[in-house]
């Protein structure tokens, strides 16, 4: 059998031109691997890297915990069937797996931080493990789990399947630990990043967050846009907010918000602001995301994007107050305008306390459409600006004049 090296070398995670390090793996990590920034294409080139070595590598997974409840835990699964990288949350079966002494995840939930080499060959007894029963069953013949301690203490595992006749050498596995030691500081890296991504994205939106993110927070920047205005509005919030425990009315808002601003959402807009108990939002013209696709987007189709969120709205509201009604809860009711225009996506507020908000007369004309929903008796009202711009059929409303404009305006 072969055996480890006589002698570690400890590494720092910091990419240096000219040093050579004796675990080829650690030095391709920190010649090549550190620049990756998207975690599955590192795991896969990794895995890949392995087995171009000689490395008898089935499959390669890696467990990361957020460290954050907002931000789910994440797995990265290289198979050498597929010769790809599967990304998901966590399963369950690798979490909640019976924590026992030759269960190789029990990392995963306690704090006892320690590599797990089990073999799985022929000569080997049947595992109790579900996980490890699996693998055998598959025909893997060794499993390696390495855990990843990060600087806040989170536990991650690194599990290397094996499935060469003599499995992985005492040499492969010493050097699967060192690798790790440095995939942890790089994986942190990456996980920080992301946490701080999805957060900036949770409470700031998807614009703002990568704005912050890219650095561009100098006060009085901005950006201006084209785009359809959504500003919406919950009726009769003041009456109910007096009626109700304040934990009873966020209840409330929170419903309200994800029948409103779920459907911008899902419709590729970006919500900007929640005010109070309104809304404001966009949708720009010009290059938008939708999920992880990107298109170009003319204002004929925002327009359209607009329109189908505010009608998926009204639907989930009527859903809702419906499942209200049967509690005995009286109905939600919103004001909803749809304007087109120009605005300007800026950075305002003092030094100390900065804030990304629109501003423009085409915000504010939004704000004084909606204002009209409650006069006329309508859900949705819509500017004769998005009307020039839709493709399809509205029914005017005849013509009225806003708050603070002075010429009475078409409206749809």
């Amino acid at each position: 059998m072969r055996t480890a090296p006589s002698t570690l070398v400890e590494h720092s995670p910091v990419p240096s031109r000219g040093v050579c390090y004796t675990n080829p793996f650690v030095q391709w990590l920190l010649g090549t691997g550190w620049a990756i920034t998207d975690v599955a294409e590192l795991v896969r080139r990794l895995a890949a890297h392995l087995v171009a070595e000689g490395i008898p590598l089935r499959e390669l997974k890696i467990f990361m915990h957020s460290g954050h409840p907002q931000v789910e835990d994440v797995s990265f699964t290289w198979c050498r069937d597929t010769l790809d990288v599967e990304t998901g949350p966590i399963l369950q079966d690798f979490t909640q797996a019976p924590v026992r002494q030759q269960s190789p995840f029990a990392a995963m939930s306690n704090d006892t931080a320690r590599l797990v080499h089990c073999r799985l060959d022929h000569t080997t007894p049947e595992p109790d493990d579900p996980v490890l029963k699996r693998l055998k069953a598959q025909g893997a013949t060794d499993c390696v789990t390495v855990p990843m301690v990060v600087s806040d203490g989170t536990i991650g595992i690194a599990a290397f399947v094996g499935d060469g006749p003599a499995g992985f050498s005492d040499c492969e596995v010493v050097q699967f630990d060192q690798l790790v030691t440095v995939l942890a500081r790089l994986l942190e890296t990456h996980a920080v990043r992301r946490t701080a991504q999805k957060l900036l994205q949770t409470y700031l939106g998807k614009r703002t967050g990568e704005q912050v993110l890219k650095g561009h927070i100098q006060r009085g920047a901005g950006d201006d846009i084209h785009a359809v205005i959504w500003f919406c509005d919950l009726r009769r919030s003041t009456a109910m907010a007096n009626s109700m425990t304040r934990q009873s009315f966020l209840g409330v808002l929170n419903d309200f918000f994800d029948c409103t601003a779920g459907a911008v959402l899902d419709h590729g807009g970006e919500v900007l602001r929640f005010i109070g108990d309104a809304s404001l939002a966009i949708f720009p013209t010009g290059e938008v995301v939708i999920g992880t696709e990107k298109s170009c987007c003319d204002a004929a189709s925002a327009c359209l994007s607009a329109l189908a969120a505010a009608k998926d709205a009204r639907h989930r509201l009527k859903r809702l107050n419906a499942a209200r009604e049967q509690r005995g809860e009286a109905p939600l009711r919103f004001g909803l305008a749809l304007h087109m225009g120009d605005v300007t996506y800026g950075n305002v507020g003092v030094a100390e306390r900065l804030e990304f908000t629109v501003i423009g007369a085409a915000a504010n004309h939004a704000a004084r459409l909606e204002e009209l929903c409650r006069d006329l008796n309508q859900s949705i009202l819509i500017s004769v600006e998005f009307r020039r711009c839709f493709p399809g059929q509205l029914v005017s409303l005849g013509h009225h004049i806003l708050r603070d404009i002075t010429h009475p305006e078409e409206i749809f």
